[in-house]
Order: C-alpha cells, then structure tokens, then sequence
C-alpha cells in the first residue's frame, strides 16, 4: 500500500532479479515463508530476549535500570521511506518500546549513519534504501558487503561483528572459495539464514520502479536502473532530432558526502555523476551484467581443472590447468617502508600456485588516445598507482594507514597471489589469485585508475596523499572522523584550499607519490606536465575531479546542488557505441493446465514463454524451473520443465508426486530465466487438489 503497488515483498538479502535468486528459488522460498511477517510470534521472540537482558514492562513500555527503552527511528522524508519508517516505528512502539521518530533529508542523514561511531547512540534504526547499479551475476559477494567490516571503509561497517561462522561463509563466498556449484550452492544457503539471524539489515520491499524522462531523449536502459545505467547512459543520452543540446536531471540529492576517488561519497546520485566522467576497462551489460570490453582488447582466462567456470563471450578465452604456477618475478605484496614491491621469489623462494590467471591486453594506442580531463595522457604510472593503493593503505608502516584498508587488505590477502606487468607499451598485464566466479568474464581483471568512488590520476591522488600523510585531510569518514580533520573532498568545501596549497608545493618540488617505484615509469617531462596542466585545470573548474569519461564536470555549485557536466571533446569513442541497449528480451509467461488435480494421478501444465507476441527463442532460455507450493505455503514439489516445441515447455507431475499434495488449494511457480537478460520471469497459476 505505501509503494502503490509498485513494490514487492522482500525477506532476505537476495534482490529478486539475480540470478541467484532463481537458482536458490526453492531455498529463497522456504525461508520467505519462515520469515513471513507475524506480529505475535515477534512480541513473544523481543519478550523473552529483553527479559533476559534484565528489561521489564512497566504500563506496556519496555524499561531498563529505572528508564524507558528507547529506539531512536532515523526516517527519509524525501520519498516513501517517510511512510515506511512510520509503519516500523508504529510496529516497535506496539511491542512496548519508546520509539522517537526523527524525520531526516538525505545530507542530513549523511554523516549520521555512514560517518559517525554508531556507539554514539545518535540512531539505532534508519530506512535505507539499496540502490542496485547494475545486475549482480554473483550475489554472494553481498553478505560480505552488508554483514561484515570488509564491505566499507565507513564507522558503521567496522562495528559489524557477525558471528564467526557467518564471517567465515561470508568471505569464502566474497572470495569464490568453493570447487563445485554443488558445494557453493550450499554456502549460499547457510549465508541466507546466517544473514536473517545476524539482521543488520532487515529488507522490507524490492521495488518497482521506472524513470520518467521527456520524448524526444533517448537513452540506455538497464534492468536494474532504468533510463540511467551505470557508466553507459553518459554514452547514450541524446536527443532523437538534433546533435548536441543541454538536458536537465532532477535528482533527489546531491553532495551528500564528499567527493574523492579513494574512500568517497557512495551515495547513488552523487556516483552516477562520478560515473561520468570515469572511464573502465570493462562495462557491464546492462542486461545481462556480463562484463565487455572497453578499454582492453582482450583477455585469456585459465582455471584449475575441475572448477565450474563457463564462457559466454567471444572477447574472452577460456582454458583449463591441473596447475597454475605464479611467476617468480609476479608482485604479490608491497614493503610500505622502502615503497617497492615484494615479488614471489622473495616472498616465496619454494613458489605458489593459484586457482586462476587473468590476462589481459589493452590496445595498442591506449596511451595516446586515452586522456586526462586535464590534457595529460594516460600513463602506466596511473595503472601502476592503482596497484600500490591496493597495498599500502592497508599497512600501519604507511603514512595513509587507514584502519578500514587493513580489513580489505587482510581479506585480498587470502585469494591474491600476485600481478605482473608482462609489457607496458603495449600494455598486458597477468593477475594470480584463488578467488574463482561463475562466468569466465568475471574473472578477468583489469587494472584501471578507476577506484571505488572515481577516476584518479596519479597527480590527482597524489595531492590527497600528501594531505593524507600530513594529517590535513583523511579520504575515508572513519578515519576522518577518529582524526578530527577534514573528509577529503577533491570538488567543494575547506578540502579545496589544502589541496590547493599542495599542489604549488608538489608543482615546485616535482613530486612524485611514492617515487621509489612510480618514477620508473615516469619522465621528469611528464612529472612537469601534469602538475602544469592540474594547476591550468584548476585555475579554470575550481575542483580536483580529473577523469577521462565521456563527460567532464564544469562546475560545481555545493549550496545550490547542482553538478554541471559537459561532452569531453578528446573523448576516443564513437557516440553511438552502447545504443544497442534499448529493448531488453524479457520473457513473457503464461501457464495453462488443469484447475483440479486428483491426488495420486498425473497432471501437466504447458507454459508458453513469449516476447513481444513472439515465441522466445529456445536457444536464448537458460532454464525452466518449478515450485509447487501446499495449501499452508510450504514447498512440496519442484523441478524443471522439459521443452516441448519453440517457446513452449511442459511441466509433467507423476502420480507419486501429486500424492504429496494435501487437499486444498495449491499453487505452482514457474520460473524462466533467460540467458539474454538477467531478471527471471515469474508466473503463478492455482489449482486445487483433490483426494
């Protein structure tokens, strides 16, 4: 009722639109029916937990040492969430606690949750909302996101203390640690109930949305964003009748947090911004969320023999190894102190194997195509930053030790197992480890100067190292918030002034970030070039956001929101090279069988799956699976369908089957997922069974 229809009931933290969700359906189901909402179940489970804590009720309000409980509900007023945060604030005022309802924007909300000690107290519940950038093919990787202190560099992240087990299950997922579907299959579904026991997060809703934009644009879509998919709608937007043009975005906020490549903002509007003006390796399909090339040309894949890895893409080559061993000249970790890099043969004089080996090969003119908002040419120094950071900030010894990085480190630290730079011009590059994905394309790693929240060129993120290392400015809220100083933000606020004052000092002086080993791959030229070209690029924006997207950001205006974007003219690509994603292949299902099956005879059921009117193509279904549900909501059967013509597949339940049925109404599921798009199609049809 809140969502006007435009939502559907979510118990767990699978999205209903991944592929895992249809693959775990019979699982996922079990658990929705378990966990389906029961108020006097609830109030006696929150009764006998707070009674044992030392909590009594006095005139039906929970108190503790003399004091009422009380539970301090953060709510969004922007959208919904006003609405929803009312109804679970009513829900634990019904159960007896003393409930203050705070009504919050997005900036307000901001530092509260993501960036203050959550043991302050300052909230105890918030109405999140988890945006999906793109389809996710792996969904494992979310319990150690959401659950454990590996998933974000932010204060309520590194509170997280999930029991060991789930931390366990949740970084062997994170990090492919399983040699069979069979036996990942199995962690996926300890993880789910592991996830609903933990409950950091309690997911209400999977919604429904759509975008509004005006006719005569046209754009990308995605299945899971809509008109604006991640770094592929700065590609496609256009207007259908003319070239160029300007285009308004109204969005619901911006500048929540602060803007920096290396532990910045990771608010949804303000990273679709971000996005823009990045440039990557590999787009997601917006589809399918399969990687394709970008920026590489190619790349080879090779696994250890008897790994369930499967290849859909042309671009990629997939082999099979009953060994894998690393070089011994492969850079496997980094001496923060003499700032080199540690190679196998030191490391591990006796040599290491690993489960898998990403090769990729970027073209030939990268270098000289490719280039900085600023004018500079992209250089390896800006690839082989990306390596360093990856290393260093995880490191006390370093001068930007960052806890959180300790963490992300500590957990690449169990599945890397080195990089090598086979040839820098033209660049190929060989990454070992032990984590292993479904799909060969997700194994492929490429290394990019694109970090988790922004482009950032060496010179670029040299200036925040500097800071970093001085104690001026921190890049993520944690440690900025432990330290009392300024959160790094690279296009508003104080940051600009200290960022600004390092720049004449490192333009004076040449620096160069961790010179031992990034200035073998630089000139003293080009060390001179780009901080000329920063400092012009400074004089002209007014903000450090360099990238080498589509877009560049002109102005930034922090009172007024507003982020003014214009078309980067160097720009290598044609403006029309991701148009083709307009029209996703859903699959359209009917089901058609008899409402009456007698229990102990055979009954089928004939399912028609269509696009557009059309039978879809059998080539392009990935699979037709079923659910039957009793008359309680228990899963009793379930099982695959078989193909009985073009678009047509039948579900064939014999005698010793439907005698499992008890007398009453039943419903069947049917599910369908394609191998053109992602999301699965769902279609329900009811029968009643008969003894």
């Amino acid at each position: 009722e809140i969502y006007r229809g435009l939502a559907r009931p979510r118990f767990t933290p699978l999205h209903s639109i991944t592929p895992d969700y249809a693959r775990l359906a019979d699982v996922v189901r079990a658990m929705e029916l378990k966990y389906a909402p029961d108020f006097q179940r609830a109030a006696a489970v929150i009764a006998a937990e707070m009674e044992k804590l030392g909590a009594g009720k006095v005139n039906g309000v929970w108190h503790y040492g003399g004091e009422p409980v009380r539970i301090i509900v953060l709510i969004r007023i922007e959208d919904e969430r006003r609405r929803e945060g009312d109804y679970v604030a009513s829900l634990l005022e019904d159960v007896g606690f003393a409930v203050e309802r705070q009504y919050v924007t997005a900036a307000e909300v901001g530092v509260r949750v993501f960036g203050s000690d959550p043991h302050a107290g300052l909230f105890h519940v918030y109405t999140h909302r988890e945006i999906m950038n793109y389809i996710v093919r792996d969904a494992g990787v979310y319990f150690d996101f959401h659950f454990t202190p590996r998933g974000n560099a932010v204060p309520l992240w590194q509170a997280y203390e999930p029991e060991p087990r789930f931390d366990e299950v949740a970084g062997r997922l994170a990090r492919s640690d399983f040699s069979t579907l069979e036996e990942r299959t199995a962690l996926m579904a300890e993880a789910l109930e592991l996830a609903l026991k933990d409950s950091a997060r309690v997911y209400l809703v999977d919604q429904v949305s759509f975008t509004p934009y005006r006719a005569e644009l046209d754009t990308a879509s995605d299945l899971t964003t809509g008109a604006a998919p991640l770094f592929v709608w700065p590609h496609a937007l256009r207007f259908k009748e003319m070239a160029g043009g300007r285009v308004n975005v109204a969005v619901p906020g911006l500048f929540v947090g602060a803007w920096n490549p290396i532990g910045g903002t990771n608010y949804q509007v303000d990273i679709q911004i971000v996005s823009a003006v990045s440039d990557n390796p590999l787009v997601l399909n917006p589809f399918t969320g399969l990687p394709m090339p970008h920026r590489i040309e190619r790349a080879e894949v090779v696994v250890e023999e008897g790994l369930p890895v499967i290849n859909s893409s042309s671009w990629v080559e997939l082999s099979f190894a009953p060994e894998i061993q690393v070089p011994g000249d492969a850079w496997v970790d980094w001496d923060p102190v003499e700032q080199r890099f540690i190679t196998v043969a030191e490391r591990y004089p006796q040599g290491i194997t690993a489960r898998s080996k990403s090769v990729v090969y970027y073209p030939g003119d990268l270098f000289s195509t490719v280039r900085w908002h600023d004018g500079s040419p992209l250089s390896p120094a800006d690839v082989v930053l990306a390596m360093i950071l990856t290393f260093d900030r995880g490191y006390e010894e370093s001068p930007v030790f960052d806890p959180t990085a300790k963490f992300t480190l500590e957990a690449l630290k169990q599945a890397f197992k080195g990089v090598r730079i086979r040839s820098v011009d033209p660049l190929v590059i060989e990454t070992y480890g032990d984590d292993i994905a479904l799909d060969a394309e997700m194994n492929v790693v490429p290394w990019f100067p694109t970090y988790t929240a922004g482009p950032a060129a060496w010179h670029t993120v040299g200036l925040g190292i500097r800071a970093e290392a001085g104690g001026e400015l921190a890049f993520t809220s944690y440690k900025a918030d432990v330290l009392g100083v300024e959160w790094a933000n690279f296009v508003a606020g104080p940051s600009l002034a200290v960022l600004a004052r390092h720049l004449e000092e490192a333009r004076a002086s040449g620096y160069v970030p961790y010179e031992p080993t990034l200035g073998r791959f630089l000139t003293e030229d080009e060390v001179r070039a780009r901080w000329s070209n920063l400092a012009r690029w400074y004089g002209e924006k007014g903000h450090f956001l360099v990238g080498t997207g589509p877009l560049y950001l002109e102005r930034v205006h922090p009172v007024e929101k507003i982020a003014q974007l214009k078309r980067n003219p160097d720009y290598p690509d044609p403006a029309g090279r991701w148009d083709r994603f307009s029209d996703p292949m859903i699959p359209g299902v009917e089901v058609l069988g008899s409402l009456r099956v007698v229990a102990g005879a055979a009954a089928s059921f004939d399912v028609e799956v269509t696009f557009e009117g059309e039978p879809y193509p059998a080539g392009d279904i990935g699979e037709v699976k079923f659910l039957v549900a009793g008359a309680r909501g228990e899963v009793v059967l379930s099982g695959s369908a078989e193909e009985a013509g073009e678009g047509l597949y039948r579900i064939v339940l014999d005698g010793d089957q439907t005698a499992k049925l008890s007398a009453g109404p039943n419903r069947l599921e049917v599910i369908v997922v394609s191998e053109t798009v992602s999301i699965p199609s769902f279609r329900s049809f009811e029968f009643v069974s008969t003894r």
